[in-house]
């Protein structure tokens, strides 16, 4: 919805400013919807963060910022296009699993629109790690 591109920058941005430190961002993937039908394509991209928030704090975080961006509701039963969709894939090797928040995120392993940035950033983390020896 709108300008996609301009929307995922402002989210790496204010969850750089409200969360914290941005480590790494991967480039910006354009997928077809995912568990509905809709006209309209979705940008996608997974970024790496550096953060002091608690697992539910961070949740919190996100979803403030979905609200600010304009997001009018959270996806229950269906899906539906949204101007924004912050999910935590992962934190550190924790696993919660509370009706509010599943960590790691349950479809990670089940959706090319995360599979293919979150590759994306780990080859970058592993030429970074040869590049430091």
């Amino acid at each position: 919805m709108d300008d996609k591109k301009s929307n995922l920058e402002k989210a790496v941005s204010l969850i750089s400013q409200e969360v914290g430190k941005v480590i790494s961002v991967s480039s910006f993937y354009e997928f077809a919807p995912c568990g509905f039908q809709s006209e309209n394509d979705f940008l996608n991209a997974v970024i790496l963060i550096e953060t002091s928030f608690s697992p539910v704090e961070l949740l919190a975080k996100t979803q403030e910022i979905e609200k600010k961006m304009g997001r009018k509701t959270k996806s229950t039963e269906t899906y539906s296009d949204r101007i924004i969709d912050i999910d935590i894939l992962f934190y550190d090797d924790l696993i919660v699993n509370t009706p509010e928040l599943k960590i790691p995120h349950p479809l990670w392993k089940e959706r090319d629109f995360v599979l293919i940035p979150l590759a994306e950033l780990s080859a970058n983390a592993r030429k970074h790690e040869r590049a430091k020896r």
